[in-house]
C-alpha cells in the first residue's frame, strides 16, 4: 500500500539531508503553480496573508503579486492583488507588513519586458526595474490603493527592491530594507557589479519612506527585525547570510556576523512568545536543498543546530517567511521549484513546533 504523502516526505528527507526534522510536523502544498517567494504577515485577527509572486517563473514571466489567506496555514485562499502589472512587466518582488493603523502595507517593484532607449534589448523580463509602488489595504488585502512616491535611486543604481518584513518601532515608525545594483555599463545591459543593502523608515504610517542608512554594503535580500527599544536585528544574503543589529533605530549598524554555510541564503527572522528568536532560510547545497531554521535565545548572537523545515528535489528553493499561531505552534511557508508532494513551483508550508529550549 503507497503510503501517505507526509510519510513519503519524512522518508525523502532523512535519505538526503543530515538535519533532524522537528517532532510531529506537517508539510503541504499550500498553493499550486506560483514561485511564491512567500512573505507571511500576521493580521489581528490571527489569521495569515501570504504575498505572493503568482506565476510558475523565476520571475521571466507577466505576473502580479497576490495575498492569500489562511486561518491557519493549511488552507489558502486568493484575497488580492496589491499591484496590477502592466502589460509586459512583472511586479514581483515585494515586501509586507502592518501598518499601525493596521491596514495591510506591501511595497511592491519587478521588471518590464520593454526594451529601454538606453541600451540594447535584454533577455526576457531583464529590460529595467521597475519603481517601488506602496499599495495599501483596509480590509485585510481585499482592495487595494496604489501609490509611486517611493525614493528613486542614485545615479548609476538600479531602482530599490523591496525584500522581507515591514516592522513597527518603539515610537511607531515603520521600518523595511530595500536592495539595489550599481550598474555595470546602463547604455549596454542591466548587469551590476554589486548589491547593496538599505533601511529604510516611514514616519507618516508608510505613505512616504526615506533611506537612513546602510545595512550591508555588499548584500541583497535583507530583512529587519524589532528587538525592542531602538534594538534592530538585520539578516542580510551575501553569498551566505549576515547578521547585524543596530542600537539606535537603524541608524548605525553593526560589523556583520556570518551564521549560515555558503549557499544557505534568503533568510527571515522571527521572535517568539518565549523570547527567542528563530533564522529560517533556504539551503540550496546539493542534497540538502530544501528550508532549514535555528533558534537563539541570546538575541542571534549564537544559534542551535539547524532543524530541517522543508525538502526540495531541486536547488531552485526557500525564500521562508515564518509567523507564530496564537497556539504556539510556527507556520513557515516558502517556495520550490518541485518537491516530493508536487513536482512543479509551488508555495508549500511547514507547521511545526519550536523545540523546548
Amino acid at each position: 500500500m503507497k503510503p501517505p504523502a507526509v510519510v513519503f516526505l519524512l522518508t525523502f528527507s532523512s535519505l538526503f539531508a543530515a538535519e533532524p526534522e522537528p517532532s510531529g510536523i506537517e508539510h503541504l502544498v499550500a498553493v499550486k503553480d506560483v514561485c511564491a517567494w512567500p512573505a507571511l504577515t500576521l493580521l489581528p485577527d490571527g489569521s495569515i496573508n501570504a504575498t505572493l509572486f503568482s506565476k510558475p517563473s523565476h520571475g521571466q514571466v507577466a505576473g502580479a503579486v497576490e495575498v492569500w489567506n489562511s486561518p491557519d496555514g493549511r488552507v489558502w485562499t486568493k484575497r488580492g492583488v496589491p499591484a496590477p502589472n502592466d502589460p509586459d512587466t512583472n511586479r514581483m518582488n515585494h515586501a509586507a507588513g502592518l501598518a499601525g493603523n493596521g491596514d495591510l502595507l506591501v511595497l511592491v517593484s519587478g521588471w518590464t519586458n520593454v526594451k529601454q532607449t538606453q541600451r540594447p534589448k535584454q533577455g526576457d523580463f531583464r529590460d529595467d526595474i521597475l519603481s517601488t509602488w506602496i499599495c495599501r489595504s483596509a480590509d485585510g488585502g481585499k482592495t487595494w490603493t496604489q501609490s509611486k512616491k517611493f525614493p528613486a535611486p542614485d545615479p548609476g543604481w538600479t531602482h530599490y527592491i523591496p525584500f522581507g518584513d515591514i516592522k513597527k518601532g518603539e515610537d511607531g515608525a515603520l521600518h523595511v530594507s530595500c536592495y539595489g545594483g550599481e550598474f555595470t555599463d546602463p547604455t549596454q545591459s542591466t548587469k551590476t557589479k554589486g548589491y547593496r543593502s538599505w533601511h529604510f523608515r516611514s514616519d507618516d504610517d508608510g505613505a512616504t519612506w526615506k533611506r537612513i542608512s546602510v545595512i550591508h554594503p555588499t548584500g541583497n535580500e535583507t530583512t529587519v527585525l524589532h528587538l525592542g527599544g531602538k534594538r534592530w536585528i538585520a539578516a542580510s544574503r551575501e553569498r551566505a547570510m549576515d547578521l547585524f543589529w543596530s542600537e539606535d533605530d537603524g541608524l548605525t549598524w553593526s560589523d556583520p556576523l556570518r551564521v549560515t554555510a555558503p549557499n544557505e541564503i534568503n533568510g527571515h527572522l522571527v521572535r517568539l512568545k518565549d523570547g527567542r528568536l528563530v533564522l529560517s532560510h533556504g539551503c540550496r547545497v546539493k542534497e540538502r536543498f530544501g528550508v532549514l531554521a535555528k533558534l537563539s535565545s541570546d538575541e542571534g548572537r549564537t544559534w542551535t543546530e539547524p532543524l530541517r523545515i522543508a525538502t526540495s528535489l531541486e536547488g531552485d528553493c526557500g525564500y521562508p517567511s515564518t509567523v507564530q499561531r496564537g497556539d504556539g505552534k510556527l507556520v513557515t511557508a516558502w517556495y520550490a521549484k518541485a518537491t516530493p508532494l508536487y513536482e512543479s513551483y509551488q508555495m508549500g508550508v511547514s507547521i511545526w513546533e519550536a523545540p523546548q529550549p
